[in-house]
């Protein structure tokens, strides 16, 4: 008799949006040994999309996933701790952002912005998910639908 996987829920919705991301930052790693004009303006695109995906997630996971975490567990000390990372990673997508033109510090900042998010993607996976699944009166296979949905709407507002 084959194995039954659980049904996709909230935290399956986020790592795919963590793996999407981390396959981003090795393909704008690749890119940054090339210094040709296209590899420029390659790695200046992807950095732009990459941090719209990281402004995206944080952003479903501060209205929806964390403040529903908050109410069902007793300690929240690692839901502090990852608003924190936030707004460290906002910073930093900020002066991205704010950059016309990749030189080292734009390759820095991108390099460091992918070890943020490659800690904070550790603690959601390893800490804080297998709390959120254990947790009672949190329907995390419910709670994926809203956060597709907000994910797809601030999506549209970003390209729009």
């Amino acid at each position: 008799m084959a194995t039954t996987r659980t049904a996709p829920d909230a935290c399956t919705l986020l790592d795919a949006d963590h793996k999407a991301v981390k396959k981003m930052f090795k393909d704008y790693d690749d890119l940054a040994s090339s210094k040709s004009k296209s590899a420029m303006q390659k790695r200046l695109d992807l950095a732009r999309e990459i941090c719209q995906e990281l402004t995206v997630h944080a952003t479903i996971e501060e209205e929806i996933f964390y403040p529903a975490l908050r109410a069902v567990l007793k300690d929240t000390d690692l839901l502090a701790e990852a608003e924190v990372e936030h707004a460290g990673a906002k910073d930093l997508i900020a002066q991205i952002e704010a950059m016309d033109e990749v030189d080292e510090m734009f390759d820095a900042k991108v390099k460091v912005l992918g070890e943020y998010i490659d800690h904070h993607v550790k603690e959601e996976r390893n800490e804080i998910f297998p709390k959120a699944r254990a947790a009672r009166g949190l329907d995390l296979v419910a709670m994926r639908e809203p956060l597709q949905a907000r994910k797809e709407a601030l999506m549209g507002m970003e390209t729009a």
